[in-house]
């Protein structure tokens, strides 16, 4: 697929649902009691791996509209164990959340993943389920997982590498576990499992860097609606920020503070950020979220910053590109372990399109130059990140951008080259 140069991206638009809440929205719709009704469902390959893993576990999961769903729970302890392996595909959020719900059901569950998500690690999950009494197996610390409940005592956990995941997983196992249990994070990151629970009747005390949870008795959502994904919202905004005479609004998007570390950052740098209309959308703060462009200076990126946009710094990479003067990424050596290794991906890709850019052990540091990169090929390694930074770089470069493998953008947003094209078509 080709992208090609645009003098500007201007428009509204809005954003499919936020992946990671549609991965958790099903999830515990699946222990709840009676039926969820999920609605601005962010459908995309990895929430696919997810509504028939719990399809798997004995869960209906009505399809309504193509964002609008109906999960009729089994309740806390109704899964069933299905005859053969759960098939996570790519979908690490699936991987490492459900043991947490399967360490308290009756029976043997093995979960298999596709090649990339096989590669990433997952005993950082299976070690504190098995200290609370739970029965996990990996393969050389990777999948396949075979998960076996037990009883279950609570624990006070201390992450040892931020991650939202790891935390969720532990949070939920302690929905089953006798006592508080208590995850402390070295780092603050996303806390959409915290409120979900919080709205589904579990008890739930949030701090800024812990958060503890009790037995439950039962759950229940009702109804809950998604706001748009900021992780789908970047690549526009960006594209926004960093093509002159570029404006791009996205409409009702998630603005969860742990999640828009991006926005902060692009401020830093100079591009014109504006929020509108702030609003609540199934318990998660939102609004519409304008990005004019501007000329962009270079700026570090901490350790402490990168939970809040760990999958955005790609992107960062590219913004940086088109700053005047450096810029530097650090702290971020969980990028190494994604569906590739994002560092050295962002870095070479960037590179051959003609970007000063050089790869570091926990980052990257850029040498700015406020004009388009040169463009050129790249090789998007089957990461729908860098599926994404690349069509944002053709846009922005003087002679376009050739994307090998651009169809693993449909992990995470089916339609981004439709919407894109409708902004250059503004």
């Amino acid at each position: 697929m080709r992208v090609e140069p645009v003098p500007a991206v201007v428009g509204h638009v809005a954003v499919p649902g936020d992946k990671s809440i549609s991965h958790r929205a099903v999830l515990v719709g699946a222990i709840c009691d009676g039926e969820t009704v999920v609605r601005g469902f962010g459908r995309s390959a990895d929430t696919e791996s997810t509504l028939e893993a719990v399809r798997a576990l004995g869960v209906e999961v009505v399809d309504e509209d193509v964002d609008t769903l109906r999960v009729r729970g089994r309740g806390l302890r109704g899964l069933v164990a299905p005859a053969g392996a759960i098939d996570c595909g790519n979908a690490g959020t699936l991987m490492r959340l459900l043991p947490g719900i399967l360490v308290g059901q009756d029976g043997r569950f093995e979960l298999t993943g596709d090649e990339s998500l096989s590669s990433r690690p997952m005993e950082r999950v299976a070690e504190p389920l098995r200290r609370m009494g739970a029965t996990i197996d990996t393969t050389d610390g990777h999948a396949p997982l075979v998960v076996e409940g037990g009883e279950l005592h609570a624990i006070d956990y201390e992450l040892p590498v931020a991650s939202a995941q790891v935390k969720s997983a532990i949070l939920l196992a302690g929905l089953y576990a006798e006592g508080e249990t208590t995850v402390v994070e070295p780092l603050p990151t996303r806390d959409h499992t915290e409120r979900l629970l919080e709205r589904a009747g579990a008890p739930v005390r949030r701090r800024p860097n812990s958060a503890t949870v009790s037995r439950a008795e039962r759950l229940s959502l009702g109804e809950l609606e998604i706001p748009g994904d900021f992780s789908s919202a970047a690549p526009l905004l960006v594209a926004a920020a960093t093509i002159p005479g570029s404006t791009v609004t996205v409409h009702g998007v998630g603005l969860n503070p742990r999640r828009t570390g991006l926005l902060d950052v692009l401020e830093r740098m100079g591009a014109r950020v504006a929020v509108y209309n702030r609003r609540a959308i199934g318990g998660e703060p939102a609004g519409d979220v304008e990005v004019r462009a501007s000329e962009l200076v270079g700026t570090t990126i901490t350790a402490g910053e990168v939970p809040g946009l760990v999958d955005e710094l790609p992107l960062f990479a590219l913004a940086a590109c088109h700053a005047r003067g450096d810029s530097v990424v650090r702290g971020a050596g969980e990028l190494r372990v994604k569906e590739t290794d994002r560092i050295e991906g962002v870095v070479e890709e960037l590179r051959r399109l003609g970007a000063h850019i050089r790869a570091t052990d926990d980052g990257f540091r850029v040498r700015g130059v406020p004009a388009r990169l040169r463009g050129g090929v790249v090789d998007v390694r089957g990461d729908h990140r860098l599926a994404m930074l690349g069509a944002v770089a053709g846009m922005s470069s003087i002679e376009g951008v050739e994307l090998r493998g651009a169809e693993a953008v449909e992990v995470s947003f089916p339609g981004f080259f439709e919407l894109l094209a409708q902004l250059e078509a503004a």
